[in-house]
């Protein structure tokens, strides 16, 4: 008996020599306080990722930018033509003198501000800390608090300075500061037919506390100041959410908030352009049909240089046409500068446009030869002069344009041999289509930024396993002239870390290339098995795997090191490839995963241990919905999810997204990729997180499929937050939940009792 025994355990022994061990000791205090170290602020303090945003200074050439790493926040002043690079002020005079203000203390390294704005030519610095507008000489350092600039929050002034424009009872007005003058422009202004103002979102009334908010007057200024362009928002019959703020800060009794959200299929409101002369008060409605509001704000008009005409895009309902228009600030006439017609839909979100010779020539960008190229359009005939660019290839954006060399400058993905498409050089091409010129050939993504005369323009590069950093370069050839800042990441290699791995297979259908990234513990063992974990967003507006190093380190890792193996896919329906891959998507918003489980299981075939019977998958808003969606359609393959301010129902969602990519009219796609139609398929465990000031995605979406997944009978788990907008919004007791759901139930620990994920510490300390 003992010997059968002892055999017995010898087999087991022996199986698990043979066998990776499945990683049941992960998920301790030790990893969860490890995880903490990878939070975004904390990673701000000990690695610097080279990153540059450069702010131009006026017409010239020079710039600041903020610096933040190991020794705190710094801001920096570069002058590209001498070059020169230099502190952009005494850090330390600037705290003392900010201190003595506003009577509390204030380190050199931790200003309480991220950006300003020079004035008096250099000689002094505008910038606003804890709502208060501050006014600090450069020259003899003393700051006061800008109380004309705080009165004017509300207020638009023209580019001279002497007018400015508000909105007080729905009607728009005109004041002349230097002698209080006070014009006002409209009388028939009403209540949710007003002017100037674009559709308020629920977060701004929550801040403010009221309904009837305040914001800036929607008003374009000429270049001379002489003439405005606003417009009358009419959202009298569009529909309406209503939500409850539970735990408003300064009362116990909830507060009622009611703000405009067209859903798909319904009345739009629908915005009347108006220009008015400054001088007279005169004033034009521009004579074109009422533009459709989709979604907060309003629409906006570009100046020519001349200040005697403007443009402006619009989009026919259903996105099967789209264009723009010019108009003579005069008489309020329009034109049609060019129009695009395209099935199933123009791809408005990412179509580029410019305005070249004050409207003699557009530039457009369209994919109707199955990609997203640049178009030259005769602005006088609306025809289309030539194609710019060419190629199996993919234009992101445009940079610079040239007028006087007649030459374009932009970024682009997927032309150069052996790399990750997705990544993004910049280059220049003729207005005709000749002479294209790579400016960026480092094998990274690349992000740039053109001083106003087009001579200059700074490169920030990097790939998520590729440190990189920031270079000033020459416009003209792509030379470096300066480095700014180069990555440093010793202080986190010290740490164990090691970048993510790209990763690319095929999807679905066998033949599409499809790409993403893999992310693995720091105190990584390959003879163990990992559970799996996806972050999800499947939105078909862009793409979403990391393609920078900043960006691909933080909450990925912080979740590997509970000791899970994390992954990002970006499959078709998605942009930044071809036309065919977008556009598989259409009306098909649900349809995304097969390339998603397809490619992870092409990872775990080429490193088995990536666990496939432990799979969990977490996102947020059309992430929220996707790995909701995705546990519903494949649980066989996911089976624990994280779905946070999920938009579960298209019908139910804004309409300017759904429409968009779900289509108009309104039909069954709608209900078929909805999830509350697929709540029976509930197998895995699911938490549900939503917020209930959420005016992005509003908690009825996820409340609906709460009452679906109850008739369904089926067990789930939720979180209800109060004063939590969309997403988790930094809140580090939600963080910490969600990484206590997937440390539970995909590896079956319990996770440590009562962890408080630690804040960062200000710099010094």
């Amino acid at each position: 008996m003992r010997a059968k025994y002892f055999g017995f355990i010898l087999v087991l022994m022996l199986a698990g020599a043979l066998c990776p061990a499945r990683s049941r000791a992960q998920g301790t205090l030790q990893d969860y306080q490890r995880a903490s170290q990878f939070l975004p602020d904390k990673l701000a303090r000990i690695v610097s990722f080279g990153e540059v945003t450069p702010h131009w200074i006026e017409e010239s050439s020079r710039f600041w930018y903020r610096k933040v790493g190991p020794s705190g926040k710094e801001f920096l002043l570069v002058d590209a033509a001498k070059p020169l690079r230099e502190p952009a002020f005494d850090h330390a005079r600037l705290a003392a003198a900010l201190s003595t203000a506003a009577r509390r203390e204030y380190k050199a390294t931790e200003l309480p501000f991220d950006t300003f704005d020079f004035a008096d030519g250099g000689k002094s610095i505008h910038f606003e800390s804890d709502q208060i507008r501050w006014n600090c000489s450069l020259v003899d350092y003393v700051c006061k608090r800008d109380s004309a600039a705080e009165r004017f929050r509300w207020e638009s002034r023209s580019p001279d300075g002497k007018w400015s424009a508000y909105v007080r009872n729905f009607n728009l007005y005109l004041r002349y500061p230097a002698t209080g003058q006070e014009v006002q422009l409209t009388r028939d202004g009403e209540k949710s037919w007003d002017y100037a103002t674009g559709l308020p979102g629920l977060r701004t009334m929550v801040e403010q506390g009221t309904q009837d908010v305040q914001q800036p007057p929607a008003v374009f200024w000429s270049p001379d100041s002489r003439k405005l362009v606003t417009y009358r928002l009419d959202s009298r019959n569009a529909g309406r959410f209503n939500s409850l703020q539970y735990v408003p800060p300064d009362q116990m009794r909830p507060k009622a908030f009611t703000y405009t959200y067209p859903l798909a299929g319904e009345i739009l409101p629908t915005a009347q352009l108006i220009i008015f002369d400054v001088a007279s008060g005169k004033r034009t409605d521009v004579d074109a049909a009422p533009l459709d509001v989709y979604y907060y704000g309003g629409p906006g008009v570009t100046w020519s240089k001349d200040g005697k005409k403007f443009q402006y895009e619009w989009v026919e309902r259903g996105y099967k046409s789209a264009g723009l228009r010019q108009v003579d600030a005069a008489t309020g006439s329009v034109r049609e500068l060019m129009t695009e017609t395209a099935e199933p839909r123009v791809d408005t979100y990412n179509t580029l446009s410019r305005v070249v010779s004050d409207g003699g020539e557009v530039l457009w960008s369209s994919d109707r030869d199955g990609w997203m190229h640049l178009y030259l359009y005769d602005g006088k005939t609306g025809q289309v002069k030539n194609q710019v660019t060419h190629g199996n290839w993919a234009v992101h954006s445009i940079s610079y344009v040239d007028e006087k060399a007649r030459q374009v400058y932009f970024l682009a993905g997927g032309r150069e041999a052996g790399e990750d498409p997705y990544l993004t050089h910049l280059y220049r091409v003729n207005l005709d289509g000749s002479g294209l010129q790579l400016l960026t050939p480092e094998n990274a993504n690349h992000t740039v930024s053109f001083s106003p005369d087009g001579k200059y323009f700074v490169d920030s590069y990097s790939r998520p396993d590729l440190p990189g950093g920031s270079v000033l370069r020459s416009a003209s050839t792509g030379a470096e002239i300066e480095k700014l800042e180069q990555a440093d990441m010793r202080a986190l290699s010290a740490m164990g870390w090691k970048s993510p791995e790209p990763f690319h297979g095929k999807g679905a259908d066998g033949t599409t290339e499809v790409y993403g990234l893999i992310w693995r513990p720091t105190n990584f063992n390959s003879s163990k098995t990992y559970p799996v974990v996806e972050q999800v967003y499947t939105g078909p507006h862009a793409y979403f795997v990391p393609k920078t190093l900043a960006r691909s380190v933080g909450d990925q890792q912080m979740l590997a090191e509970l000791g899970f193996i994390v992954v990002m896919v970006d499959g078709r329906g998605t942009t930044g490839r071809s036309r065919d891959f977008h556009n598989y998507s259409y009306r098909n918003l649900g349809g995304a995963f097969e390339d998603h489980v397809a490619l992870i299981k092409q990872m775990a075939a080429k490193y088995p241990y990536m666990d496939l019977t432990r799979v969990g998958i977490y996102g947020t808003s059309a992430g929220g919905y996707g790995s909701a969606h995705a546990i519903l359609v494949h649980p066989e393959f996911y089976k624990v999810c994280v779905s946070i301010s999920g938009d579960h129902d298209p019908r139910l969602d804004k309409a300017v997204w759904n429409e968009d990519f779900q289509g108009y009219p309104v039909d069954k796609s709608y209900v078929d990729d909805s999830n509350l139609t697929l709540a029976s398929h509930l197998q895995g465990h699911l938490l549900l997180v939503h917020g209930d000031v959420d005016d992005n995605v509003n908690p009825v979406e996820t409340m609906q499929f709460v009452n679906a997944l109850m008739k369904a009978n089926k067990d789930f788990d939720m979180l209800f937050v109060p004063n939590m907008f969309h997403g988790e919004g930094g809140n580090l007791y939600l963080l910490r939940r969600r990484w206590d759901y997937f440390v539970k139930y995909l590896l079956g620990v319990t996770p440590p009792k009562d962890f408080v994920i630690p804040p960062a510490a200000p710099a010094g300390n």
